[in-house]
């Protein structure tokens, strides 16, 4: 067999598993993969070209790829929390620009970052994603060179996109802006590289990933607001634009339709999410320099209250470059932040938290039902089920229930 035809041959066991992420990274060691929309709305890899993948390709392949290995970092200086992960410090933060910080999902941190980092010549270009301008139903990975093009990708895309596909050579001079298990991959992708092991690497920023939604759910949305599959729109936002901002979509006439954060998120992107999201260990964005998250005022009962007013971000350093990152933008005037105790970030992500502590339950429930499911390398998931029996046994039984009923349905 091929490089190329062994490549296939894993990456289709991980796609047929469930556990493709679509993330894209696979892309990266084989041009003729792209990674494209499948029939339920995901993105997921196909062979669309002549293979020029290398000798080493699936092992590179088995060591990357977030449907089979994601280990946690731990970074030289770091400390380690529990749900939140590694981490060097913590902020309270937001972009001094007003527009930067209104455009973002939440104080528009990372496009503050990425804009300066272009501004100055310290990144020559930034990777990201975007609203297909021919198609602004549709997300794309996108390198953009200038802080106004920065500015323009700001607000959260909740659709499917394979940012680490497009990322092409990644080198010092890169900042990238993905998704944890984007990070993830391009992280270990650079660490198993024969040509760039101990090149200095592309500041990786994150964010808080709740999953990624398909496509179709985007589609229902836009129809639900009073606008056709068949009629063209003229930009399309989940979030931004205010905090937590409103899911918009424009006409071609200019006028809009919109929901809020709760109703999009809550009732149409949110249960959407492909499999392979539900059984995440990893939603914080561990690979990253720096991860930043929604750093929601608490209600009465101590959860996330969605009340629009003024973004505001938590980032987390995870490694002393993401600390030394921060520092000098702020010393810069380009953001604010103040340091927090990360304890306190964990109290206002209860999903990110409450999923951690439950997911040994869930993967055992996969086992058990006969799916296969990624390994997980120290993030110490077996103490935190075994801290809260209750919740991983429910979780596990609520698994293996309809992951048994889905066969059913499939048989």
């Amino acid at each position: 067999m091929t490089a190329g035809s062994r490549l296939d041959a894993a990456i289709k066991r991980v796609v047929d598993a469930g556990n493709c992420s679509g993330c894209g990274g696979c892309a990266q060691l084989d041009s003729g993969i792209r990674l494209q929309l499948d029939g339920d709305g995901f993105s997921r890899p196909e062979r669309v070209g002549e293979s020029d993948a290398a000798a080493d390709s699936v092992s590179r392949f088995r060591s990357s790829c977030p449907g089979l290995t994601v280990r946690a970092e731990k970074p030289r200086g770091s400390r380690r929390h529990p749900t939140m992960g590694s981490y060097v410090a913590a902020y309270e933060a937001w972009a001094t620009d007003e527009a930067v910080r209104f455009a973002g999902s939440s104080g528009g941190t990372l496009t503050a970052l990425a804009g300066w980092l272009l501004e100055t010549g310290e990144s020559s270009r930034m990777i990201g994603a975007a609203a297909d301008t021919d198609a602004p139903r549709r997300t794309v990975a996108v390198q953009i060179t200038t802080r106004e093009d920065a500015l323009r990708l700001a607000g959260s895309r909740y659709a499917p996109v394979s940012t680490a596909a497009g990322a092409g050579a990644l080198d010092a001079s890169t900042v990238f802006v993905g998704k944890p298990c984007e990070a993830s991959a391009v992280r270990a992708l650079l660490r198993s590289s024969p040509a760039t092991p101990d090149s200095p690497a592309p500041i990786l920023l994150s964010f808080f990933c709740a999953g990624t939604p398909s496509q179709h759910a985007t589609d229902r949305l836009v129809e639900s607001l009073g606008v056709p599959s068949a009629e063209p729109v003229e930009s399309l936002w989940y979030r931004g634009r205010g905090w937590p901002g409103r899911f918009t979509v424009t006409r071609g006439d200019g006028s809009t339709a919109s929901a809020s954060y709760e109703d999009s998120w809550g009732s149409t992107l949110g249960p959407a999410t492909q499999w392979r999201c539900k059984i995440c260990a990893d939603g914080v964005g561990e690979s990253a320099d720096v991860t930043a998250a929604d750093f929601w005022r608490p209600d009465s009962r101590g959860y996330p209250d969605f009340a629009e007013g003024a973004g505001v971000s938590a980032l987390i350093a995870r490694s002393l470059r993401g600390q030394d990152l921060i520092a000098r933008a702020v010393s810069a005037g380009v953001i604010v932040a103040r340091p927090i105790d990360i304890d306190d970030l964990a109290g206002m992500q209860p999903l990110q938290r409450d999923r951690r502590t439950t997911l040994l339950g869930r993967l055992l429930g996969a086992i058990a039902s006969g799916a296969r499911v990624p390994h997980y390398r120290g993030f110490g998931l077996l103490s935190l089920g075994l801290g809260r029996p209750r919740e991983s046994i429910r979780a596990g039984r609520g698994t293996l229930r309809r992951l048994r009923a889905r066969r059913r349905k499939d048989v």
